[in-house]
Parts: structure tokens; C-alpha cells; sequence
């Protein structure tokens, strides 16, 4: 029971959370460029790796790094905004946003390993 309330605090305070921050650098942006949903992915997959360069625990991973990064990040809104450009004839921005996703996701996600292997 402890742990269900806790996916659903955790998941559900993420989910807020990717919608605000999500929403402030949207408001902000002056291309069209999903901004947004790139910050909040990169964040997600920085705090992914920092758990694991530390080693966390399996129930760390869990309620962290599933219930929490699971709900904070978001793999189907970056698909949507890759596809709607593609859908308008916009194919170089929706390349960028593949290969910015990609490329700087996984640099994220090692900076976060190698500063929690520090720690």
C-alpha cells in the first residue's frame, strides 16, 4: 500500500511538474522548435544516469527513476513533435529534433553517470 501511495505521489508530482516546466520555456520560445519537451527529456535522462553512477538501490529505481522520471519525461510528445513537422512538409525540423533528442539525451545521460560515480 506505502508503495502504490508513493508511485502515485511521485508519478503524479512529475507529471505536474513536466506540464509546468513544460509550459514556462514554451511560453518563452521564439522558433518553432519544441523547446520544452526537449529540456524536460534532457533533465529526465540526467537524473536517470546520475542514479545509476550512483549505484542507487533497486527501490530507489523504482520509485525514482520509474515513477517519477517515467511520468516527468515523455517519449509520445516528442514523437507528436516530430511528426507534425514531418506532416507539413517541415522534415529538416523534425530531423533536429530526432538527432537533438538523440545526441544530446545520451550525452545527458552519461554526464549524469560520471557525476554520480564522483560523488
Amino acid at each position: 500500500m506505502v508503495t502504490a501511495l508513493l508511485v502515485l505521489v511521485c508519478g503524479g508530482g512529475a507529471a505536474i511538474a513536466r506540464f509546468l516546466a513544460d509550459g514556462a520555456i514554451e511560453s518563452r520560445r521564439r522558433d518553432p522548435f519544441p523547446w520544452g519537451t526537449l529540456v524536460v527529456n534532457l533533465g529526465g535522462t540526467f537524473v536517470l544516469g546520475l542514479l545509476v553512477g550512483l549505484s542507487a538501490s533497486h527501490r530507489t529505481m523504482e520509485l525514482i527513476g520509474t515513477a517519477t522520471i517515467g511520468s516527468y519525461t515523455t517519449f509520445s510528445t516528442w514523437m507528436l513533435e516530430t511528426h507534425r513537422p514531418a506532416e507539413d512538409g517541415e522534415t529538416r525540423l523534425a530531423w533536429l529534433n530526432i538527432a537533438a533528442g538523440l545526441a544530446l539525451g545520451f550525452a545527458a545521460i552519461l554526464l549524469g553517470r560520471a557525476i554520480g560515480r564522483a560523488l
